[in-house]
Formats: structure tokens, sequence, C-alpha cells
């Protein structure tokens, strides 16, 4: 196994856009990571220019304390799976999968042997003389990993490896994943724009914008602890309140309502700030004099949970999560109550993170 190290690293396209700019990044050996972003960030580019099927225009890409920078793919003992799975359609599935060892010019029993180990591990022992055409998404998605890991590679890339499956699919697909990952111990980068599916995978994650990375931290630290708005806007089933405030007298005026501040932070009067606040970290109340009043506008039925939106004074939308029912009724005044310590503030200029917010164990 091995570890990536991604030192100054620079993808530039012929047509001058720099898709990954001076980025430097550490994967640990046997470490599952995410690399996070919305379309057009930079992921899918650095997962490729960690592979070598693009070429880095400037910095270094080291597998296991190895410059491979100038090493062509095939010599970088990387695997990826691709988001499309890329199987060959008119090879059956030990085709597919002995494939890489059939370029090595293993030998038919060696490739043989490695089809049949590989595919019973992935449940695909039954389906070896099928063809692609003939497999559900799954069972391509899990042939296209037999096949990266019959490679006996030392790092997995994994390219938006869940986006072609449906919902349910997709849920069991992770965990068998999660599984796959942890009892073969194996270094694994993996690019997807699912906050969700990233939170629930990685061990770290690395939130991308613009070829650069904006957070990197564990799942509950960027959850819990976004370092600017752009996180906190981008991660989370449902968005982070994010509202505009001013400091006054040691509390934080915002929608009409005065908050105190997190613990530790200590901010001048007029101080422009943005308060941030989960939707889960928020509680309905009949009144409070720690909280934002508004009058409900919207209920989403969530299942067991519902997300009702409030506006508060000068039009400010809150939305908090509740309980299934106690739901309020749409034009019913609500308080929106912080849970102790979730509260964040942002720089009003350079939307960064204020102060140390706790993160929980």
């Amino acid at each position: 196994m091995a570890g990536v190290e991604l030192t100054d690293l620079s993808t530039v396209y012929p047509n001058g856009v720099r898709a990954v700019d001076s980025l430097d990044l550490s994967v640990r050996d046997g470490e599952f990571f995410a690399l996070l972003g919305p379309s057009g960030c930079g992921k899918t580019t650095l997962l490729r220019t960690i592979a070598g099927l693009e070429q880095a225009s400037a910095g270094v890409v080291s597998i296991g304390g190895t410059d491979v920078t100038r090493v062509e793919p095939g010599r970088r003992r990387v695997a990826m799976v691709f988001q499309d799975y890329a199987l060959f359609p008119h090879m059956t599935v030990a085709q597919n999968i002995a494939y890489p060892l059939r370029v090595r010019r293993a030998s038919k029993a060696a490739q043989r042997e490695a089809a049949s180990r590989t595919s019973e591990g992935l449940g695909l022992a039954g389906l070896l003389e099928r063809r692609p055409g003939q497999l559900s998404g799954g069972q391509q998605q899990r042939v296209a990993l037999a096949r990266a890991i019959a490679m006996e590679a030392d790092v997995l890339l994994l390219d938006e490896p869940l986006s072609n499956l449906d919902a349910r699919l997709r849920l069991e697909a992770r965990t068998f994943l999660k599984r796959l990952q942890r009892e073969l111990g194996l270094t694994t980068v993996f690019v997807t724009h699912d906050q969700a599916e990233a939170l629930a995978l990685a061990d770290r994650i690395a939130v991308m914008s613009e070829g650069r990375i904006r957070q990197l931290g564990s799942p509950k630290e960027v959850f819990q602890r976004p370092g600017d708005t752009f996180v906190a806007n981008f991660i989370g089933s449902t968005p982070m309140n994010l509202l505009p405030g001013t400091v006054s007298e040691g509390l934080v005026e915002v929608a009409g309502a005065r908050l105190k501040p997190p613990p530790g932070l200590d901010l001048p009067d007029g101080t422009p700030v943005t308060a941030g606040i989960r939707p889960e970290y928020l509680h309905a109340a009949a009144s409070s004099a720690d909280g934002l009043t508004g009058t409900v506008s919207i209920v989403e039925n969530m299942g067991v949970t519902s997300l009702v939106t409030i506006e508060c004074p000068d039009e400010t939308l809150v939305g908090l999560t509740v309980a299934e029912q106690h739901e309020p009724e749409v034009g019913a005044t609500v308080t929106a109550v912080p849970e102790a310590g979730r509260l964040l503030l942002y720089d009003g200029g350079t939307s960064r993170l204020l102060g140390e917010a706790k993160v929980d164990a």
C-alpha cells in the first residue's frame, strides 16, 4: 500500500483554464479520502492527474514516496474506476476482470485465478460468463471494482463511482464500498459531488472550488465547523442558514434577534458578521429571548422530520428541522432557538470562520 503526496500541483488545459491550481495534499496510507465539490471545481482533473491520465503542468505527484509526475499511467501502480465503469462490452465478466493481467502478459491460468478470486469476494461468481449488457448497474460497478482490485495496485481511484445507480442501490453500494475498503486496507481516493456520500464514506474530505482546496478535515469537522461560508453552504443535506448580522454590546444582532456569540469570541461593536446555524441545530419554541422569531411560510415533509421555513424581520428566511407530528401550521409564529454552542460566526469581509467552534467527538 502507499500514500499519495501532491506538492504545489497545477494542471492547466491548453485553453488556459487552471483546473488544478497550486494544490498541496497528503493522502495517508490506507485512507479512504474524498474529493468533494461542485461540477467544474477540478476534482476529476485532480484524480486524473494522480492517475497520469492528465499531465501535471507544475508540481509533484508522489505515490509511496516515489515521484511519479512524469511516469506513464501503466507504471504508477494505481487502479481507476471510471464513472461509466468503462467495461469492454464484447468481453465476459471474467475477461473484463482479468484484462489488466492479460495486458501484463500473465498466464491464462493466472488470469482465471484472479477473476475467480476477486469475483467471489464481490458476489460475481455466478456471472463470470455474462457480458456487461446482461448486468444491472450495481453488478457492472462491482465488475469494474473487481478489475481494479485484480491489478493489485497501491492506490484505488474512484471517479463518481455511485452516480449511475438509483437511490436504493446507491445506499447499498455505499455500505459495500466502505466494507470493501476496510477489508482491503487500500489507499482510496474518490471523487463525488454528493456531500452525503462523502460524509458517509470518507475518513477525510477535501472540499474543492476553482481548483483549490477550501477545507480539509474529517466529516465531522467539515460538517460541524465549516471553514468558510462556501463550505457551510455546500455541506449538508439542507443548506446552513447564513444570515448577515452585526455585533452590538457583546451580542449578535441578526434577523431581529440578539444572539449570544460562541464562547470565547470577543468582537468589537459594529463588527459585520455572518451568523451560521444548521437547520438540524435549531429547535422550535413558542417564544424565547434567545431565538429567531418569524412566521412559518413552508413546511416540507422529509419523512421522520420536517423542514420548516420561517420568514423573520427584513424578510430573512430561516430553515429548522422539527420531528414528525410537531410541525407548526403555515402562518404560525415560531421562534427558532439554536442549540448551545452551535452558532457559528463568519467574518463579514473574508467569509472565514471566526473563533474556535467545538467539534463533537
